[in-house]
């Protein structure tokens, strides 16, 4: 389950920046996620509860928003919601797309105290 590891590294991220706030709580985080980015949210969530305990964030309410994925056709440069990296565009049928949106996974805003 590397949801695990990443809720690690998503704490290592809330600490180095609640340092930079001066800072000893974090109420809030939010988290986007892409729907191609091959994290499972619902494993995600189960990490994060896990992981927190002890930490900066163990009260801390976790937000994730899901970001739908799009991707543009190289050819004819139409972009269309994807639910696969491999999904044809629907306007000319090629298969020579880039996605530009739905892969990420980043801490999107904290509010410290």
């Amino acid at each position: 389950m590397h949801e695990l590891s990443i809720a690690y590294s998503i704490i290592d991220i809330v600490n180095e920046e609640a340092q930079k706030a001066n800072s000893s709580k974090v109420s809030e985080i939010e988290l986007e996620v892409g729907s191609l980015s091959g994290v499972e949210v619902d494993a995600l969530e189960f990490a994060m509860e896990a992981a927190k305990k002890d930490t900066i964030i163990e009260a801390a309410e976790i937000k994730i928003l899901l970001k739908p994925a799009i991707a543009k056709c190289k050819k004819c440069t139409t972009e269309f919601s994807a639910t696969s990296l491999f999904d044809p565009c629907p306007q000319c049928g090629g298969f020579e797309n880039e996605i530009i949106q739905g892969q990420e996974m980043r801490v999107k805003s904290l509010v410290v105290e």
